[in-house]
Order: C-alpha cells, then structure tokens, then sequence
C-alpha cells in the first residue's frame, strides 16, 4: 500500500487474507504487516471493521451507506417543506 492513499475494500479484505496466511505459517503479525506495507494499528482497526466479510458484502453494505445517506437528505427536506408550510398557515410570515 503506498502511504497516505486510501485502499480500497477489495485491497483491504485482500490485504487482510495475506496477512493471516502467513500468521498461519508461524510469522509474528507485525512482521507480516510490514510484508503487506500496513501498520500494526492499520491491521488491527480493519480487522475489527473488515473480519469475516467477503467482497460481496462490502460492495452492499456500501450501497445500503449511499442510500441510508440519501433518505436522511430527502427526509431533512420535507422536514423543512412541513416547517415552512405550517409557519404559512398560521399566517405568521
């Protein structure tokens, strides 16, 4: 991984793989993450986030992200269109 770009969720389960591979074959974990070109502290945070997915469902927990973002929008504008048309009604403008 270079420094100071962000990866991938693909490159991070992939990353992940490699790593308990050679964890499996006896290498300590914080040599097999400088093998990998990660941290210690990389590896254990995406860990915690990435452990037990498949690529499959990070691809749909990050659609159901992009749609959760997208209705928190729509629901703070009809919010703001309800609050406008009751201050309307009450003629208080």
């Amino acid at each position: 991984m270079k420094k100071g770009q962000k990866a991938k969720a693909e490159e991070i389960i992939t990353t992940l793989r490699k790593i308990e591979i050679l964890v499996s074959q006896g290498k300590a974990v914080l040599e097999a993450c400088r093998e990998s070109g990660i941290t210690d502290s990389t590896y254990y945070k995406w860990r915690k986030q990435y452990s037990g997915m498949e690529v499959a469902h990070i691809k749909e927990l990050k659609r159901l992200q992009e749609e959760n973002a997208r209705l928190k929008r729509a629901v703070a504008d009809l919010t703001l269109d309800k609050l406008i048309l009751k201050e309307a009604a009450e003629g208080n403008f």
